[in-house]
This record gives structure tokens, C-alpha cells and sequence, in this order.
């Protein structure tokens, strides 16, 4: 293409093959995946459901990962209960105007989740209010909440039992290592459940 920066591009290239591998070299991030992976399982072999949250980038994300659990991820196998709280404008449209859009995700965690479900609740600032109010709601419903956020994850971390936080302060970089975490996430979690006859 003319005009082309290449320097924007080489530069941001390297920024994002700087926090892959970041990532690689960090034992403890990749144990939280591992251990993320393994509470989902836990929740789907106990007829739990994963619901997932997030504005923008990380709503488009929460509905990436939770299409991979219904659908499949690499193998056929039975479809995986997983809702993307950010899909039914309806509803969206009915709390964001009857309480406020702090609530939109809060109030469906209040309907929705039971003991024995996980919300994946993702922020890459890590302050998002409604999200917040998601991991609140979750905490009080005995939902097990696991978050997403960079590497300063401000007031999500202690809302999570599980916290991921990506080694990056930029926000594109920050989405780009929760979607490799989250179809590492799937991958595990499909390994653990039995494949379709």
C-alpha cells in the first residue's frame, strides 16, 4: 500500500511479539491460564455455564470465546454452556435505560448465574464500572469470577479469583494477549471434556 509507515508498523509488531513473549517467560501468568482453564472445566463437568463480559474490543472478545465453547474450539464434541452477556440488545437497552449502564451486566449476572457457574469478566483498564458491578454481583451469588485486564488491574484484581493480567499497558496489545489466552483457555477446557461420540 503507498504511503505505508513501515516504521508504525515494524514498531508495533515488535511491541506485540515483545508481550507474547513476555508472557512465554512468565511461569506464574501461564499458570493462571492453566488454573483459569481448569476452574471452567470444573464448572461445565458440573453443569455450570460460563458467562462473559466486556465493553468494545472486550465485548467483540467475550463473544469470540463464547462462541468457540458452543460451537467448537479445534474438536467435535458436545456444545459448552457459555453466554455472552453482551449480545441481547433488548435487555442491554431495557437496564442501561430503566437502572443505568453501570448495571447492564450486573443485572444479568443477578438473573442468571448460580453457584457452581464462572463469569470471565474483561477490562483491559481493569475499571470499567460495569464490569465491576458484574464481578460485585457474581462475589454475591457464589459465582467463581475470573477477570482479564493489563497490567495494572486497578480495583478488578481483588473482585477475582483468577486474574489475568496482561504485560502490557496498551490497550490493542492487552486484548491481543487475552484472545491467545482465551483460545489457550479453550483448548484446555475442550481437552477435558469428552469428545462427541
Amino acid at each position: 500500500m503507498a504511503g505505508t509507515d513501515h516504521n508504525y508498523v515494524e514498531a508495533y509488531l515488535r511491541r506485540s511479539a515483545a508481550a507474547l513473549e513476555a508472557v512465554i517467560a512468565d511461569a506464574q501468568l501461564q499458570a493462571t491460564i492453566d488454573a483459569i482453564a481448569a476452574v471452567i472445566a470444573k464448572a461445565i463437568g458440573g453443569s455450570g455455564k460460563l458467562l462473559l463480559a466486556g465493553n468494545g474490543g472486550s465485548a467483540a472478545d467475550a463473544q469470540h470465546l463464547a462462541a468457540e465453547f458452543l460451537s467448537r474450539f479445534v474438536s467435535d464434541r458436545q456444545p459448552l454452556p457459555a453466554i455472552a452477556l453482551t449480545t441481547d440488545t433488548s435487555v442491554l437497552t431495557a437496564i442501561g435505560n430503566d437502572y443505568g449502564f453501570d448495571h447492564v451486566f450486573e443485572r444479568q449476572v443477578r438473573g442468571l448465574g448460580r453457584p457452581g457457574d464462572v463469569l470471565l469478566a474483561i477490562s483491559t483498564s481493569g475499571r470499567s464500572a460495569n464490569v465491576l458491578a458484574a464481578l460485585r454481583a457474581a462475589r454475591a451469588a457464589n459465582v467463581v469470577t475470573i477477570g482479564f485486564t493489563g497490567r495494572n488491574p486497578a480495583d478488578m484484581a481483588g473482585l477475582c479469583d483468577q486474574c489475568l493480567c496482561a504485560p502490557s499497558t496498551e490497550t490493542a496489545i492487552i486484548q491481543q494477549i487475552h484472545i491467545v489466552a482465551g483460545h489457550i483457555i479453550c483448548g484446555l477446557v475442550e481437552q477435558a471434556i469428552p469428545r462427541k461420540p
